[in-house]
């Protein structure tokens, strides 16, 4: 069994398609690690905000299939094959570790960039793995959070799904 780390993005329809992707993973996986659903702003283009949040799982699925399936979920979603990088999402999901993978395994690069670039990946990664080591910079994800110094910004919101309280806002 390899472990993996996902993350989950929508900006259209987000809590819709957030709670597709939960269940479409779950049905698949069993049982998930899901951090908190965070909110934060688009990057690299105006739009809506987006829910960002990461699970983790383990599975028996070769990288190459594990990643197929997850680009049928997302055009299962309604995400648009040909839309521009930087542009509205109904899903997104990458695939941030695979195990231990690193470089361009099965036509995916690992660990995802995004994990040491982006606040809307880091931080919800270190939420759920957070004695867990980036395999390229060896150091613990909660530590690279810590140091994590941008202007991204990123805050929790509440998120039910099937009855969990996945996230809440303290009021």
């Amino acid at each position: 069994m390899t472990r993996v780390y996902l993350s989950i993005g929508s900006n259209v329809e987000r809590y819709r398609h957030v709670g597709m992707a939960l269940d479409a993973l779950q049905g698949w996986f069993g049982e998930l690690d899901i951090s908190p659903v965070y909110e934060s702003e688009p990057v690299g283009f105006a739009g809506s905000n987006f829910l960002n949040l990461v699970v983790g799982f383990s599975t028996e699925l070769p990288l190459a299939a594990l990643s197929r399936q997850l680009k049928q979920l997302e055009l299962d979603c309604g995400r648009e094959p040909e839309a521009p990088r930087f542009s509205p999402r109904t899903l997104d999901l990458d695939i941030l570790t695979y195990g231990d993978a690193v470089g361009l395994v099965a036509g995916v690069a690992l660990p995802r960039e995004d994990v040491l670039k982006n606040a809307f990946v880091l931080r919800p990664l270190a939420d759920i793995a957070p004695q867990e080591c980036h395999p390229v910079v060896c150091e613990r994800y909660q530590k690279l959070w810590q140091d994590y110094a941008t202007d991204q910004k990123l805050w929790p919101v509440d998120f039910v799904w099937n009855g969990r309280q996945i996230s809440s806002v303290m009021r």
